[in-house]
């Protein structure tokens, strides 16, 4: 959501204001959502139920029993 409104303010906003430089904002705005959607992703990958790195330091042993 933070990339989408700082790509607007950055590109798509034409007014000049006084005290605030929209441009400026909205990199700004570009790079927290970047970060944030790393992070997201980060922190989802790891708490992922398919595809951890869990799944594969599992042995399986079967006994078989002779009777």
């Amino acid at each position: 959501m933070l990339l989408a409104v700082g790509a607007i303010m950055t590109f798509a906003l034409d007014v000049t204001t006084e005290g605030i430089n929209l441009d400026t904002v909205g990199i700004i705005l570009m790079i927290a959502g970047g970060l944030g959607l790393v992070i997201s992703l980060l922190f989802w990958s790891s708490v992922a139920p398919f595809g951890s790195r869990a799944a594969g330091d599992r042995t399986v042993v079967r006994e078989e029993r002779y009777f």
